[in-house]
């Protein structure tokens, strides 16, 4: 609820990245993409800063391309000098400090799937429990924990998960597991449940010590049926949700969409005359990052400050917070064939589709429904112009069966903090003393099966 598994998000290298200093900028994004001698066009185009150093990061497909913005090279091999002094300046402690391995096997920060492509890893561990993570194929920051950080992790989401090391290695097994247990939670949880309200009865025919009672057990079986009446509900939910979070069953490959809003809004990548040290100088000093952007035929640069603070830098004019989504309205139905929008509204709270129980996710943004067969909505950040959030009939499963049932993932839960908290404790206190009880009985069935095999031995 509170602590996630550790990780490295934009937003961390945003917050940890240096301000761009104008002077260190010397080739134009135009100047810089010719030293890659790519025929292709930029899908991305964005400047910040690596190992210290202005860079363009040119991305076609999921990978980028680094060129230095000061002297036109391209960053292709990372040293161990290199990722010493990257991982120094994500810290702010010297690397003579710290203890430095060369991990080429997952260990228990990098078990996902996601950092098989990024190993080798160099990782330097400090005194004071920082670890860092760099990869040697890219030179970027792709883990970081703290002592803090792996305590939590350990006492909830790797127990939570099963990401114990041996397992999570491997992807499949460890994927196997995960479903036939929580597949087995469900379906005991739910006979569970019918043997209880079995046995329930309204009329109270059963006797406990002289009294007439609706549940016929004494003890901790009186308990635990109590509590599965109570909570047996939320117990099967959230086994089954578990399962379907690890998507058990096969789906339909997705069609693509007839009409693609996130390429309608933004454009190809247009260089122009507009040089990034003009617009750090004239309109975003202290910016830690700048994106190029084409949105209706104009050439944009969008600042970055820090995680929540953005600005939209047109040339030669001054800067301003968002882009008028009137204006974002008129290029996506100019761009939309008549029959292919369904709705396009300004939505200035979060609906049942697109929600986050932190807040992270931007608002207010512009709703864009489409008429195609998946129902497909698009929600558009009007200060990047950047969709934020897509959903389609298709991911239905996702979003009631996991997502509702797991996390009780519903806007006004939400809207009223803390009541999704209570809520959620109370369900996890409750499932918790069941699953206590059901050990209790369990361990004294055990204990009485040990038992009878003790008496069974030859010569006694």
């Amino acid at each position: 609820m509170y602590w996630d598994f550790p990780g490295v998000s934009a937003d961390d290298f945003i917050q940890r990245s240096p301000v761009l200093d104008p002077a260190t900028i010397r080739l134009s994004p135009h100047e810089a993409y010719a030293r890659l001698d790519s025929d292709e066009p930029a899908a991305r185009v964005r400047l910040n800063t690596f190992d210290g150093r202005p860079v363009y990061r040119f991305g076609a497909g999921r990978g980028d391309r680094l060129v230095y913005a000061d002297t036109g090279e391209e960053q292709v091999l990372v040293s161990p000098e290199m990722a010493r002094r990257i991982a120094s300046a994500w810290t702010l402690q010297p690397a003579t400090s710290a203890r430095q391995e060369f991990v080429e096997q997952p260990d228990q920060w990098t078990v996902q799937e996601s950092f098989r492509a990024l190993m080798p890893l160099w990782k330097f561990s400090w005194p004071d429990g920082e670890q860092v993570y760099i990869s040697d194929a890219t030179g970027e920051v792709v883990q970081y924990t703290t002592t803090r950080r792996r305590f939590w992790a350990y006492l909830g989401a790797i127990p939570h998960w099963l990401y114990f090391t041996p397992l999570r290695r491997h992807g499949a097994e460890w994927s196997r597991l995960v479903i036939w247990l929580s597949a087995t939670g469900a379906v005991t949880a739910s006979l569970g449940i019918a043997i209880g309200l079995w046995m329930y009865s309204p009329g109270k025919r059963y006797q406990n010590e002289g009294r007439a009672t609706r549940i016929p057990y004494r003890g901790q079986k009186r308990w635990h049926a109590i509590l599965g009446l109570l909570f047996g509900a939320g117990a099967v939910t959230w086994a089954f949700s578990g399962m379907m979070s690890m998507d058990p069953f096969p789906r339909a490959r997705r069609k693509a969409q007839a009409f693609d809003v996130a390429n309608s809004l933004r454009g190809p990548i247009e260089f122009g005359r507009y040089h990034p040290r003009e617009a750090l100088e004239s309109g975003a000093p202290g910016a830690k990052q700048i994106e190029l952007i084409s949105i209706g035929g104009d050439v944009y640069y969008i600042a970055t400050f820090n995680p929540h603070l953005t600005r939209v830098l047109p040339p030669g004019g001054a800067p301003f917070a968002e882009f008028a989504p009137d204006k974002l309205v008129a290029i996506v139905r100019k761009a939309a064939p008549p029959e292919a929008l369904a709705e396009v509204r300004e939505l200035r709270e979060y609906d049942r589709y697109y929600l986050d129980r932190r807040g992270e996710l931007p608002l207010p943004v512009i709703l864009v429904r489409l008429n195609d067969a998946d129902h497909s909505r698009y929600y558009i950040d009007p200060k990047t112009a950047r969709v934020a959030g897509v959903y389609s009939s298709r991911a239905w499963m996702e979003r009631w069966l996991y997502h509702a049932l797991h996390s009780l993932d519903f806007p006004w839960f939400y809207r009223y903090r803390p009541l999704w908290d209570v809520v959620v404790i109370l369900f996890m206190l409750g499932g918790g003393a069941l699953s206590v009880t059901s050990l209790i009985l369990a361990w004294r069935v055990v204990l009485r099966k040990m038992a009878w095999f003790e008496m069974q031995k030859p010569g006694e």
